[in-house]
């Protein structure tokens, strides 16, 4: 079963992080939580969008909002691109892409001619009670992180 507007999202479910943590969207109980899903660190678009949410990190915080990126590159992978990118707040490693089924992101992806199974995209806005609120699918990066801010500042 998928997450739905105005629904409660899955809190219990733990994944590696960066920082030597393992996180839940239940720690964040109390804040607005920014869950974006990218395909993988260190390409093109995910560096863009990464770099996107990093420069209004201070203003999503002032929105008493968090904002979490989750792929399924390893912890390793992400601590290396979260190093080079100087990203101010954690990835979560989704191997067995357990959060991402959750949030049915993983789609069929022609690359190169081929069909190739990879997450999609997307961004989910969820409330301080654990509420997805909103959500983004095939999301284009640019201007897409200001439209989240202004939907977090408008919850």
């Amino acid at each position: 079963m998928s997450v739905a507007i105005d629904q409660p999202v899955p809190l219990d479910i733990r994944l590696p992080a960066t920082g030597g943590q393992t996180l839940a969207l239940g720690d964040f109980a109390g804040k607005r939580t920014v869950l974006y899903f990218y395909p993988k660190d260190a390409t093109p678009g995910c560096t863009s969008e990464s770099r996107d949410f990093a420069a209004q990190q201070a203003d999503f915080a002032a929105a008493n909002a968090v904002i979490l990126g989750v792929s399924r590159d390893s912890v390793n992978s992400h601590e290396k691109f979260r190093t080079k990118e100087g990203l101010p707040f954690d990835l979560l490693s989704d191997t067995e892409e357990t959060l991402c089924n959750a949030f049915d992101v993983i789609r069929m992806k022609n690359m190169y001619g081929k069909q190739v199974r990879g997450i999609e995209r997307s961004t989910f806005l969820i409330d301080e009670h654990g509420v997805l609120r909103r959500e983004w699918r095939k999301v284009k990066v640019p201007g897409h992180v200001a439209e989240v801010l202004d939907a977090v500042r408008a919850l």
